[in-house]
C-alpha cells in the first residue's frame, strides 16, 4: 500500500514549511472528512491543496468531477502522474486565492475540501465566502484555535469577525478534531475539520455594508462599538440615532453582539446618516 512517506521518498519530495505544508497521515480520518463533504455521483467537487492526492483519488470515486488545485509544482507533478487517464479528474496548478469559483458549474453550485495552508487559511475563508452563490458547502481543515473562532458565539473570547461572517453566509459546524500526530511533518498545533453549509436566498444589496460595519464593530476589542464605528465617518448624532433605531445599547462591546443584533443594526443604517 501506498503511504505518505513512501510517495514523497519514491519522488524525492521534501515538505516545504514555507507552503504550510504538512500532509495527513491518517487515511480513516481523511475518508471520514470525504464523507463529510458527501459528493453525489452528479456533483463537482473542488480540493484546495491536493497534496498527493489521496483525498483526490476517494472523491473522484464519489463525485462526477474533480478539480484539484495545487500550487507546489513539485506535487503537481505526482498528480499528473496519478491521475493521467482518470477522465473524471482535472489537475490545475493555481493558488486558490486567484482562483474563480464561480465558473466551474455555470449555475450548477459546487462543494469545496481541503487541507489548507494554516497561514492563508483566513483569507482563503474569506474568499469562499464571497463565491458563496456558486458554492453549496465547504468543508475544511483549519488550525483548531481558527476552527474554534469560527462557530464561537456571542460572548466567547474567540467570538470575533470571522464567526460572525461565517453565521451570516453559512451554518458551520466544527465536525472532528485531527490530532497533530496524524501529520508528516507533525505541525505544531492540532486541527479541526468545519463543515459550511451555505445559506440560500438572494444576495442583500446591504451586504457590502454589513461587512463593513462588522470589520469596523471589532477593529478596536477594546473599544465599544460606538467609539469603533466613528472610524467609519458617522457622526456622533447620526450613530445615536441608528442605535436607538435598532434598539442596540452604544456602550455594548461587539464581542457580545449576536447576529441578529448586527443585522438589526445595519438595518437601521438603511437611512443613510449623513457623514
Amino acid at each position: 500500500m501506498t503511504t505518505v512517506r513512501k510517495l514523497l521518498a519514491a519522488n524525492d519530495v521534501r515538505p516545504r514549511k514555507k507552503l504550510g505544508q504538512s500532509f495527513l497521515e491518517d487515511m480513516d480520518a481523511m475518508k471520514r472528512i470525504v464523507s463529510l463533504v458527501f459528493p453525489l455521483e452528479d456533483e463537482t467537487v473542488v480540493e484546495i491543496g491536493a497534496g498527493l492526492g489521496f483525498m483526490t483519488e476517494e472523491l473522484a470515486e464519489k463525485a462526477r468531477r474533480v478539480i484539484a488545485l495545487e500550487i507546489d509544482p513539485r506535487l503537481l507533478e505526482i498528480l499528473h502522474g496519478r491521475f493521467d487517464g482518470v477522465k473524471n479528474v482535472e489537475i490545475i496548478g493555481m493558488d486558490v486565492l486567484k482562483y474563480d469559483f464561480s465558473r466551474v458549474n455555470g449555475d450548477k453550485k459546487i462543494k469545496v475540501v481541503g487541507n489548507i495552508p494554516y497561514y492563508i487559511s483566513t483569507p482563503i475563508l474569506f474568499r469562499l465566502l464571497s463565491y458563496r452563490r456558486s458554492i453549496s458547502s465547504f468543508t475544511l481543515m483549519f488550525q483548531k484555535e481558527l476552527a474554534d473562532r469560527i462557530t464561537a458565539g456571542p460572548g466567547s473570547k474567540k467570538y470575533g469577525i470571522p464567526s460572525v461572517m461565517v453565521a451570516k453566509y453559512t451554518r458551520a459546524t466544527c465536525e472532528m478534531t485531527v490530532p497533530r500526530a496524524s501529520f508528516y511533518p507533525v505541525p505544531d498545533v492540532d486541527s479541526a475539520v468545519a463543515r459550511m453549509i451555505v445559506k440560500g436566498g438572494a444576495d442583500d444589496p446591504g451586504d457590502d455594508f454589513f461587512d463593513r460595519l462588522v470589520h469596523a464593530a471589532f477593529a478596536h476589542r477594546r473599544k465599544n462599538i460606538l467609539n469603533n464605528l466613528l472610524y467609519m465617518g458617522f457622526s456622533r448624532e447620526a450613530l445615536d440615532a441608528v442605535f436607538s433605531a435598532s434598539g442596540i445599547e452604544p456602550g455594548s462591546r461587539a464581542e457580545t453582539l449576536t447576529l441578529e443584533e448586527f443585522t438589526a443594526l445595519a438595518v437601521a443604517f438603511t437611512d443613510k446618516p449623513r457623514k
